[in-house]
């Protein structure tokens, strides 16, 4: 987990919401991903997806069966369809996510006795510290909307 949240600390630095995974098979790292929504304007970009991407390349295979995913929040919908579909056998996730967390807190897409793979997952792993990061980017990102909104900025630059 320690990993993931250095690939998390990346996005918080380059604006995006610091989220970070990588992906593990046999004790070695072959995927890595942080959040890059902001960065590349692109809705998809999920620090998940972008390590499930890496891992395929990197051994050259659609399934990443007997691999293992850290990352720091819980998964979207979208992220878990993607882990379910790569054939990812565990998932530990840090933070759960009530709004959008389809790993157990909203829906539980990768446990769905429905489909024909199913991922163990652990929650909770270093959570304390994974919720820590994302509160304080969140908190520095309302601070930083105050400021323009005083000095007559629009929220965001374009």
């Amino acid at each position: 987990m320690n990993e993931a949240l250095k690939e998390a600390a990346k996005a918080g630095a380059a604006g995006d919401v610091p989220i970070g995974c990588v992906i593990v098979k046999e004790d070695e790292i072959i995927g890595r991903g942080y959040n890059r929504v902001e960065a590349d304007h692109d809705p998809s970009a999920h620090a998940e997806m972008l390590a499930i991407r890496e891992a395929v390349r990197t051994t050259g295979y659609e399934r990443l069966s007997g691999c293992r995913m850290y990352v720091t929040l819980e998964p979207c919908s979208m992220c878990a369809g993607a882990i379910v579909l790569a054939r990812i056998d565990e998932l530990i996730y840090g933070a759960s996510d009530p709004k959008t967390g389809a790993c157990g807190s909203l829906y539980d897409i990768v446990e769905d006795e429905r489909l024909n793979h199913r991922v163990h997952v652990r929650r909770g792993m270093m959570e304390q510290t994974c919720s820590q990061m994302i509160r304080d980017f969140f908190a520095a990102l309302r601070q930083t909307r105050v400021r323009r909104r005083k000095e007559g900025l629009p929220k965001r630059r374009p």
